[in-house]
């Protein structure tokens, strides 16, 4: 970071993302010579899965140029939104989405000196952020709270009051987190321009916003936690990641809605990059007794992609090698931490078995077994046969 220019800090900065909000924010901070603090937050819910590293990548490439970067681990939004989290599994999930997140962003080699984790509930409890709360209430109409988390919070014709409270809060931890700059997906996007406008109101500085593209998964769709198929854990087998890579979606010349080439340009090109300075993506073509597709660049990849050079059947084990090669650091890590292995099991429970009743099959009264039937043990024991 020290040799990098205040330009080339910026453009680490907005690699990759669909859009930066109010940027002069961020370019006055790195024109002063100063590192702008920047939060990611993220709700302890599901797993944490392969999709994550399309943040954990940026947090990485953030890092790189200097940023102070803040994870905010926040317990109280997973609860707020429509009880995705039952409240006695959150503390152990937070302490799961640590011990990940700091093992995936140092998989990439990035150090974690400036980076830091906060509970949300560590902060959202104190009577000066509640009455702040209160306050912002009083200022925003019932429409623009629902407005600004309709694509965060799932919303109902009979929602919870909770998901209102959903985005008051999220604005209202860019001031207690003392952050110049949030980075979230394009879905935070109408939050995010709600913060713009709220700050102001109640008296603080107007934020910078680093917004991510929606990366698809591998069935095409958004790679959730609740789409078994669209999604990798991260502590996923080798066989189980080249199995679903095997099977991903991806159609021969089709660049949009491909989450396999999506994977590539997103997380393994810049984790390449961060690791290696000059990322070189290689693809085997040893089958066909060829010598390999080498490439430095996503462009030249998506070039050869759409002009079938690169067909899904060179391009998908491919990516599950670097995969693969990405993920071994996570899974070494949790091998080693008993405490992590402890946790998981606390996070995420297995669910109660159901119980199946036999059903007691009618053999009838006369089998091997059954003794004497009812009208027969009723009778006297030196009762005499009926003629």
């Amino acid at each position: 970071m020290a040799t990098m220019t205040a330009d080339e800090r910026f453009a680490l900065i907005s690699e990759n993302l669909q859009e930066v909000l109010n940027p002069d924010v961020i370019k006055t901070i790195l024109a002063e010579g100063r590192n702008p603090r920047v939060y990611w937050g993220t709700s302890p819910t599901g797993k944490p899965h392969c999709g994550y590293f399309v943040p954990a990548v940026k947090i990485a490439q953030l890092l790189a140029a200097g940023c102070e970067v803040t994870v905010l681990v926040a317990d109280i939004h997973g609860f707020l939104d429509n009880l995705k989290a039952p409240i006695e599994l959150v503390e152990h999930r937070s302490k799961y989405y640590e011990y990940t997140i700091t093992a995936m962003l140092q998989a990439v080699g990035v150090s974690t000196e400036k980076l830091r984790f906060v509970l949300g509930s560590s902060y959202q409890k104190t009577p000066e952020y509640i009455m702040d709360v209160y306050k912002l209430c009083s200022m925003v109409s019932e429409h623009d709270a629902k407005k600004a988390g309709a694509e965060v919070v799932k919303q109902s014709d009979n929602s919870p009051l909770s998901g209102l409270l959903y985005p008051i809060l999220q604005v209202l931890d860019e001031e207690y987190l003392k952050v110049d700059v949030q980075f979230g997906g394009l879905d935070q996007r109408k939050l995010f321009a709600a913060s713009t406008e709220w700050q102001p109101k109640m008296g603080y500085k107007k934020r910078g916003h680093l917004i991510n593209p929606l990366v698809p998964g591998l069935t095409g769709g958004k790679m959730s936690s609740s789409e078994e198929d669209s999604k990798i854990d991260l502590l996923e087998s080798v066989d189980s990641i080249r199995k679903k890579i095997r099977k991903a979606q991806a159609a021969p010349q089709q660049t949009e809605n491909n989450g396999v080439l999506s994977f590539a340009q997103y997380v393994l090109f810049p984790a390449l990059a961060l690791k290696t300075g000059t990322p070189e993506f290689r693809v085997s073509r040893e089958r066909d007794g060829l010598e390999p597709l080498v490439y430095s660049h996503i462009d030249q990849m998506v070039s050869d992609y759409k002009n079938d050079v690169l067909t899904p059947q060179l391009l998908k084990p491919a990516v599950a090698d670097a995969l693969v090669e990405l993920t071994a650091p996570i899974r070494a890590a949790f091998e080693a931490s008993p405490e992590w292995q402890d946790v998981i099991q606390k996070a995420y429970p297995p669910p109660p078995q159901k119980e199946k009743k036999k059903k007691q099959k009618d053999k009838g009264s006369r089998y091997p077994g059954a003794g004497a039937p009812a009208a027969d043990q009723a009778k006297p024991a030196d009762a005499e046969p009926t003629n």
